[in-house]
């Protein structure tokens, strides 16, 4: 009776565990609960990663060297060859440009009010590594659009585990899915800045973060509604700190620096031509890279330790819109350079997370080991490698290295991470691999 008893018991743990098993996997598949849950499991596997292996520590040495070429004073030029890369090689840094309208004629500035405060918007706490939905979402909001950053991400972001929403991503998704106009331009200034918000127009920025309970510097986007000159502050909406932060004029523009200064601008159709009329030679994309160029250039000379490094990565950023990918390989080997040389608290360890810029300079200047030492060097630091256009790039330098099936397999890898990826897709198609 005693081991009929334990048979007895056991069964009922048994069937207990298994209960507690069913009820469990239905529990994480109600979608509120998995995007805790999925928030607090990536936390803790980066944590562990990064205390094995900190980030912070690894640094990219490029294996070739570029001697700048590119003068470093006077006015920014187009590339001498003006060279195109052919039809079959990489994504374009916009894959769907807006056709550029007619720029109108310079005008005479006029007085800023000291004090601007725009309302009519949502705020939006963001959900788990959601801030470029939930920015982009407040910005539609002010011009009475009703959806919010689930709708938005389920277009930015299939993979809800993507590390970052790209600025040109987030323009695609105003085209293609609302009735908005957008406008992206690099070299913005606080100048530029009150003009569009005294003119009823808010602002995105792409900006670095950092501070306490921040794990390392990271990008993100702020929603920028105001600006107050008395006080020397930004207002802006914050999908992770808040409603209404306001943030002093210098702090903005050191974090607004580190992604080259980039806005995004959302309007209805009727407000192009005040959004053009502030841009004035800005409108021109190939001026606003020499502009931004120009800012850049001047700032390596101006700036010391990590803000040198982010004005050497703007110049070879501003180099590769350029086309002038000899000068920006040149100008991102000074990057890396000083980078090394940071002290490891004051690296911004994520900054390849974001930026593709230095596999566009190194593979279209024949560096193919330095793209995929520079793709491997990303993914391995991360605690979740994620990322669709690292793989991507890494991809197409294995191809060019002789490698074809490691090519094929990265980019059948970012199209795990990002389903749909049209680069990958159609590389994949030019190899002869058909999908699924």
């Amino acid at each position: 009776m005693r081991a009929c008893g334990v048979k007895k018991s056991g069964f009922r743990i048994l069937g207990g565990l298994f209960a507690l098993a069913v009820f469990s996997v239905g529990l994480y598949s109600l979608p509120a609960v998995r995007t805790r849950l999925d928030w607090r499991i990536s936390e803790w596997q980066a944590r562990i990663k990064y205390a094995l292996s900190p980030p912070e520590e690894v640094v990219f040495i490029p294996e070739k060297r570029e001697i700048l070429l590119t003068p470093l004073s006077g006015p920014a030029g187009l590339p001498s060859d003006g060279a195109h890369p052919a039809a079959s090689t990489p994504m374009p840094l916009d894959p769907t440009p807006a056709p550029e309208p007619t720029i109108p004629p310079a005008q005479t500035a006029t007085p800023l009010p000291e004090r601007v405060q725009l309302t009519g918007f949502r705020h939006e706490f963001q959900t788990w590594n959601n801030c470029g939905p939930a920015t982009l979402s407040m910005a539609l909001s002010f011009w009475g659009w009703q959806g919010d950053q689930v709708a938005a991400a389920e277009y930015l972001k299939p993979n809800p585990r993507d590390k970052n929403v790209m600025p040109y991503e987030m323009a695609a998704y105003v085209r293609d899915e609302t009735e908005f106009q957008v406008t992206m331009r690099v070299g913005g200034d606080l100048d530029i800045l009150k003009r569009f918000l005294a003119a009823g127009l808010p602002v995105i920025l792409e900006k670095g973060l950092e501070g306490p309970n921040i794990e390392g510097w990271m990008g993100h986007y702020v929603f920028v509604t105001g600006y107050d000159d008395a006080e020397r502050q930004f207002i802006t909406q914050d999908s992770f700190l808040g409603a209404d932060v306001h943030v002093g004029y210098e702090t903005l523009e050191a974090f607004w620096r580190a992604f080259n200064f980039t806005y995004l601008l959302v309007y209805p159709p009727e407000r192009e031509a005040d959004v053009l009329a502030i841009l004035g030679l800005q409108a021109d994309e190939a001026g606003n890279a020499g502009h931004a160029l120009q800012i850049a250039s001047e700032e390596i000379y101006s700036l010391p330790g990590r803000n040198q490094f982010f004005a050497w990565f703007n110049r070879g950023t501003n180099l590769v819109a350029l086309q002038d990918y000899t000068g920006a390989a040149a100008s991102y080997d000074e990057a890396f350079a000083l980078y090394a040389a940071l002290p490891e608290e004051a690296r911004p360890w994520r900054m390849m997370w974001y930026q593709t810029g230095p596999y566009w300079a190194y593979y279209y200047t024949g560096r193919y080991t330095d793209v995929l030492n520079l793709a491997t060097t990303t993914l391995d630091a991360m605690s979740e490698p994620v990322l669709e256009e690292s793989y991507y790039w890494r991809a197409l330098a294995r191809e060019a290295l002789g490698d074809v099936p490691g090519a094929i397999e990265d980019l059948q890898t970012s199209l795990n991470h990002h389903p749909g990826f049209a680069p990958s897709l159609g590389q994949l198609a030019r190899l002869g691999v058909e999908m699924p």
